[in-house]
């Protein structure tokens, strides 16, 4: 184990090396983003049950949060139907304390998402920070939806997940519509479907999604 001074120092090289790092560095300052920015940030998007939660402390002595979900399906990166995905998050699940005494409070910061073992969701996954390795969602608490009785919502309640987005009609089914046109939680496989044909359809570069 890591001398305390040793961690504490090696926990202030991490903290400088997340905030240069541009996935994180966009954790300081949320911004509201929409579906077709959270699916451009995105390097990879899953369906899936998040099967374990733990969290500990790399051997550089950075905190962090690993999560692996099992995909049932998934909508951009590499197909990962039946297998599962494993990442890395910044900060602990809650403050650690040494047997010298010393506790380190280096938690889930403010805005990052929070993840529980059970929980079907839908994922829209950085590429993970070049320094660290650690992964977090686009948007932040945007980017992971959560699947109650058959319907999706995000830490922000879905709210602005549409707004200023523009898709050509022609492209999309009754079900689409109705998941842009209500507010709030929304049809889960409707907007599955919605975010696969996009991606499949390469929607955003042909400019039929803006």
């Amino acid at each position: 184990m890591l001398k305390a001074n040793n961690l504490r120092k090696a926990i202030v090289i991490a903290a400088a090396a997340l905030i240069l790092a541009s996935p994180l560095a966009q954790a300081m300052k949320i911004r509201n983003q929409n579906l077709t920015q959270l699916i451009s940030d995105s390097q990879t998007i899953i369906h899936g049950t998040v099967k374990s939660v733990t969290d500990g402390i790399d051997a550089k002595g950075v905190p962090y949060t690993e999560v692996t979900i099992a995909v049932g399906s998934s909508a951009k990166g590499r197909k990962l139907e039946g297998e599962d995905y494993t990442f890395r998050q910044f900060g602990l699940l809650k403050p650690r304390k040494f047997p010298n005494g010393k506790t380190l409070i280096a938690t889930r910061p403010e805005g990052f998402p929070e993840w529980r073992e059970g929980e079907n969701v839908v994922a829209f996954m950085r590429k993970p920070a070049s320094i660290t390795g650690l992964q977090t969602t686009a948007g932040m608490g945007q980017g992971l939806f959560r699947q109650v009785n058959g319907d999706l919502v995000n830490d922000y309640r879905n709210v602005g997940l549409f707004e200023g987005v523009e898709i050509d009609d022609s492209v999309l089914t009754d079900e689409h519509r109705n998941v842009i046109t209500q507010p709030g939680a929304m049809d889960a496989a409707a907007f599955i479907d919605l975010v696969g044909k996009a991606v499949d359809g390469r929607w955003i570069e042909s400019g039929e999604m803006k």
